[in-house]
């Protein structure tokens, strides 16, 4: 069994925002398989499990705010019996360029305060994690404002596109593992 989470802020007021691509990638996800969310019973998130192959696949959005995404993961983690290897986090990156993915092992948060508090609340640094680039912000924009803001007009015709290799991703990390979806998607176009 393989856990999919993915990271943003809840409620109407975030959504559509760089900060939370994570949970557009997530439903996405969902939608692709005619999945539909509900309160997960053991955790402060919204689930839903199908398989990908043969392989049981549980999808989570926490219900917290970014900075404390780790309750929900260690909680879903507990309640089906996961480790860490288990985990696939899909959440934004500011020091990757606009429209790149990167997946990785293991690692530090990288100033991202959602991933900080997973590995705080998980103990562990060693899940995997899928980063969405959404660049850095222009000229004097501060970086926590440019992560609460839309995506522009030309970037939002880009991003069905990278929301669909973001699903394919998730797909080959569950299917083919880290190291396999590393080489498909680990290059620059």
């Amino acid at each position: 069994m393989k856990l999919i989470v993915g990271l943003g802020n809840p409620g109407l007021k975030y959504a559509g925002t760089r900060h939370n691509i994570g949970f557009e990638v997530v439903k996405a996800l969902a939608r692709s398989r005619k999945a539909a969310f509900k309160k997960d019973s053991g955790a402060p998130a919204l689930s839903t499990r199908f398989k990908i192959g043969r392989e049981d696949v549980i999808l989570a959005l926490p219900l917290s705010f970014m900075n404390l995404s780790g309750v929900a993961v260690a909680a879903l983690l507990r309640k089906y019996k996961l480790g860490p290897a288990d985990l696939l986090v899909v959440c934004d990156d500011l020091d990757l360029e606009f429209g790149r993915l990167k997946i990785k092992p293991k690692g530090s948060a990288g100033g991202h305060n959602g991933l900080s508090s997973i590995i705080h609340c998980v103990l562990s640094d060693e899940f995997a994690r899928l980063r969405i680039g959404i660049g850095r912000p222009g000229g004097s924009l501060d970086a926590a404002d440019y992560v609460l803001s839309r995506f522009h007009k030309e970037e939002k015709e880009e991003i069905r596109g990278l929301i669909d290799t973001a699903l394919d991703c998730c797909s080959a990390w569950v299917l083919k593992g880290i190291a396999g979806s590393m080489n498909i998607f680990n290059r620059k176009n």
